[in-house]
């Protein structure tokens, strides 16, 4: 079975979403995994330990202090056992305390000790999941690493309507499983992303830009590093980290990321442009800082790296973006033959939160014709465009 001989340590916290959990035990038990059950005190009011007891085929851990017949410190053991450490439903009070260091029970404390990849699934009212509270001490959490599959939009027990559903049993299964198991699909291929944005002087004190954070090129850079890819990222100005397995390449205007990708694509396999250039530059820029009381600005055009790319790229793959704001199916099509694409990826980015956000809503432009895709995570996203790039 495709999970023998791996332990899933699951920390269950206290809400509605618990009896889904349920049939993720059951899920990774079919798979073949050892799977062990630390409960919250508040997760045995929605169902009782003996129900995963039942499922798990081990006893469900929920006290710090319970007498044990053995002589293991039991929070250390589970933590060292642990390849992968689920914590579903992760309540707003688990993702805090966790991303502060707080360790005052049992899954807390074994949160800490762990060393195994660790996933959380986040599950709340909508107006708690989308609080600046609990989204600063989510993104510390991503910051170190702490995988996240992403709550889905939905009626939620409170009545409301929003996000914060828990994920399905069979979305959360499948991203533990891709973890443990790997794909090596991309061995051997050597993958150039341009990620982040462009910045334009024009003088020494303020410059023109985007609003790209990087956080789909990052994904991206990830996902095909954990495939087996040699990855180089062109890199602007970006606000989330970069793996740091890959090649990067820092730049700053969109001379100096069109020349660093022109220079690279014969030797890469796999082009796919995430970065965000600006398209236009000041004409002039100024070596003093510019004070005037009415300043006009005549900017000249940028190079086109993608366009370049397509012209020069022969029978390699490109996937270039489309970011758009109105007719952005018909324009997401004329990018890809303009450029000589074999992938567009179109984001509406007037009707969806697409710019620093961990999501994403696209649509997929080839020359056999487009496939729109619900949101999802950007790392679906990148894994989605990393298929495509291999024929899958």
């Amino acid at each position: 079975m495709k999970l023998s001989n791996k332990n899933i340590v699951i920390g269950i916290t206290g809400g509605i979403a618990v009896y889904k959990v349920c049939q993720v035990v059951r899920s990774f038990k079919k798979l073949g995994a050892n799977v062990d059950v630390i409960m919250t005190e508040h997760a045995t009011e929605f169902v009782s330990p003996l129900t995963f007891e039942t499922l798990s085929n081990r006893p469900v851990v929920t006290d710090m202090f319970r007498r044990a017949d053995h002589w293991e410190v039991e929070h250390i053991s589970l933590a060292k056992k642990a390849d992968l450490f689920l914590v579903c439903p992760a309540t707003a009070n688990i993702v805090g305390k966790y991303a502060l260091g707080i360790a005052d029970d049992m899954l807390s404390t074994t949160l800490m000790a762990t060393k195994a990849p660790v996933v959380i699934c986040p599950a709340m009212n909508t107006n708690m999941y989308k609080s600046d509270s609990f989204n600063a001490n989510l993104q510390t959490l991503r910051d170190r690493g702490v995988h996240v599959v992403n709550a889905g939009s939905g009626f939620l027990a409170c009545g409301d309507t929003g996000d914060g559903r828990m994920a399905e049993p069979e979305e959360i299964v499948a991203y533990c499983e891709k973890l443990l198991c790997p794909l090596y699909d991309l061995e051997g291929k050597k993958v150039l992303v341009t990620c982040g944005a462009t910045m334009e002087k024009l003088d020494d004190a303020r410059y023109i830009t985007n609003f790209s954070s990087g956080k789909m090129g990052s994904a991206i850079v990830h996902e095909a590093l954990n495939r087996g890819a040699e990855v180089t990222v062109i890199l602007g100005k970006h606000s989330v980290a970069i793996d740091s397995r890959a090649n990067v390449v820092d730049v700053v205007t969109t001379q100096d990321m069109y020349d660093q990708t022109i220079s690279r694509v014969e030797d890469h396999d796999i082009i796919i442009m995430a970065g965000a250039p600006c398209d236009y530059r000041p004409e002039v820029f100024s070596e003093s800082k510019i004070k005037t009381e009415n300043l006009t600005i005549k900017f000249v055009k940028n190079p086109d790296i993608a366009q370049k790319v397509g012209q020069i790229k022969g029978d390699k793959f490109l996937c270039v973006f489309s970011a758009e704001t109105d007719n952005g199916l018909a324009n997401a099509t004329a990018k890809l033959i303009k450029k000589n694409a074999n992938l567009c990826v179109l984001n509406d980015v007037k009707n969806n939160d697409v710019f620093g956000s961990d999501t994403n809503v696209v649509t997929l432009v080839t020359a056999d014709g487009h496939t729109d895709y619900p949101k999802l995570s950007k790392t679906e996203v990148a894994n989605i465009i990393l298929n495509k790039a291999i024929g899958k």
